[in-house]
C-alpha cells in the first residue's frame, strides 16, 4: 500500500482527519500524508479536487477514494482483520457506539471545538453539550462493564476502533476540562497516552498554522 494517499486536516483542528489518521496507523500499512489547511481562501478548492464530498478526511488507495472517517475504518478492518473486537457481540457493540460518534454529540462540537493547543476549562458548557458528555460517559461505563475487563479501554486491554473515534473526544475533554466522574477521567487519561494519540497530539501542537476561528473560546 505504499500508494496510499491520505489527506487531513490541520491536526490541531480537525477530529475527523484524526478519525481517519489513527485506524490507517492501527492498520500499519505505509501511506503518504497530506495536510490541507482548514480555514484559507485555497480551502474548499484543495479538498474539492481530492474528495468528492469536500470533506478529510480522504484516503486514496489502488484507485479507491474513500471520503468518509467511518468508511476508512471499516476499509482499514478489512485490510488488518483485529481492529474490531473479535467477538461477534462486542464487534456489534463497539461499531454501533463508534456509529453514534460519527453521527452524534452536535451539541459538543459546537460547543467545545477541537483544538489541541489550547486550555479553556469552564468554557462551552451550554446544556447541550453537558447532555452529551452525560451521554458519553454513559456510553464509556456501560462498555467498560460489559466489554472492558483486562485492560484500560472500551473493550479491555487492545486500543480498538471504537476507541479511535472517541479519541477526539478525549482531547476536546482535555482542552475544556469538563468534569468527569472518575472512571472516565480514567479512561481519558489512558486514550490522551495511547501512543498513537500521544503522536497525534505532538504533531497537531508543531503545526505553525493558526485560524483566528478556532483559536478563541465562546463566552
Amino acid at each position: 500500500m505504499s500508494d496510499a494517499i491520505l489527506y487531513l486536516g490541520n491536526k490541531r483542528y480537525s477530529s475527523w482527519s484524526m478519525r481517519g489518521w489513527l485506524p490507517c496507523m492501527m492498520a500499519g500499512f505505509p501511506f503518504k500524508e497530506v495536510v490541507i489547511p482548514l480555514d484559507t481562501p485555497e480551502t474548499n478548492r484543495s479538498i474539492r479536487a481530492v474528495s468528492a464530498s469536500g470533506r478529510v478526511p480522504c484516503l486514496h488507495h489502488d484507485g479507491n477514494v474513500i471520503w468518509d472517517s467511518m468508511a476508512i475504518a471499516e476499509y482499514c478492518a478489512e485490510l488488518a482483520p483485529g481492529l474490531w473486537p473479535t467477538a461477534r457481540d462486542a464487534r456489534a457493540h463497539a461499531r454501533v457506539i463508534a456509529a453514534e460518534m460519527h453521527s452524534g454529540f452536535v451539541e459538543l462540537r459546537k460547543a467545545m471545538f477541537f483544538n489541541l493547543g489550547q486550555r479553556w476549562p469552564g468554557h462551552g458548557r451550554t446544556p447541550g453539550a453537558l447532555a452529551d458528555i452525560a451521554r458519553i460517559v454513559e456510553l464509556w461505563g456501560g462498555t467498560r462493564a460489559r466489554f472492558g475487563a483486562g485492560g484500560p479501554f472500551l473493550f479491555g486491554a487492545a486500543f480498538s476502533l471504537a476507541d479511535a473515534f472517541y479519541a477526539p473526544i478525549v482531547c476536546r475533554f482535555k482542552t475544556w476540562e469538563p468534569e468527569l466522574p472518575a472512571a472516565a477521567q480514567a479512561y481519558v487519561d489512558a486514550v490522551w497516552t495511547q501512543p498513537l494519540v500521544a503522536r497525534w497530539v505532538r504533531e497537531g501542537l508543531a503545526e505553525t498554522w493558526r485560524s483566528p476561528k478556532y483559536e478563541t473560546p465562546p463566552a
